[in-house]
C-alpha cells in the first residue's frame, strides 16, 4: 500500500545532529494521518509520499524545515532559588508569561548550575 493522502502512517525515527550524534530515538512507533494535516513536519511527509510499507530514508532538516532558528533573545537564566526542590533538566516547568498568562514549558534546559537554570527559548536545543 502506498502512502498517500488520508493514509495512517506508523514509523520509527531517529534524530541526529549535523555531526551524526544521536539526539533522540522513538521508543514507540509514531502514528500520524498523512496528507497535509500538520501531524508531522511537511518535509517528512514529502519524503514519505508515494512510498510503500518498509521504506527507509534519511531526511535532512534545516531549522526552517522543523521548529525554526534558535532565538537567543528567548533564552532565560532563572535563579535556582525561584524553583521548587528537585528541578531537573528534561522536566516540565509551570509559570507565567510576561503578560501574566499561565504557561507550561517542557524543560529543554541545558544545565542546572549551582545558582541558576539556563532555559533556551524558541527552537529546541
Amino acid at each position: 500500500m502506498q502512502i498517500t493522502k488520508d493514509t495512517v502512517v506508523t514509523l520509527q525515527y531517529k534524530v541526529s545532529d549535523a555531526n551524526g550524534k544521536l539526539m533522540e530515538q522513538s521508543k514507540d512507533p509514531m502514528v500520524y494521518l498523512h496528507g497535509g494535516y500538520d501531524n508531522t513536519l511537511p518535509k517528512i511527509e514529502a519524503a514519505l509520499e508515494g512510498k510503500e510499507a518498509g521504506f527507509q530514508t534519511t531526511v535532512a532538516l534545516a531549522p526552517e524545515d522543523a521548529f525554526g532558528v534558535r532565538d537567543e533573545s528567548l533564552v532565560r537564566t532563572i535563579p535556582k532559588a525561584e524553583f521548587p526542590p528537585g528541578v531537573k533538566v528534561g522536566g516540565q516547568l509551570q509559570g507565567t508569561l510576561d503578560d501574566g498568562q499561565p504557561h507550561i514549558v517542557p524543560s529543554q534546559g541545558r544545565c542546572v548550575a549551582r545558582a541558576a537554570l539556563f532555559i533556551p527559548g524558541g527552537a529546541p536545543t
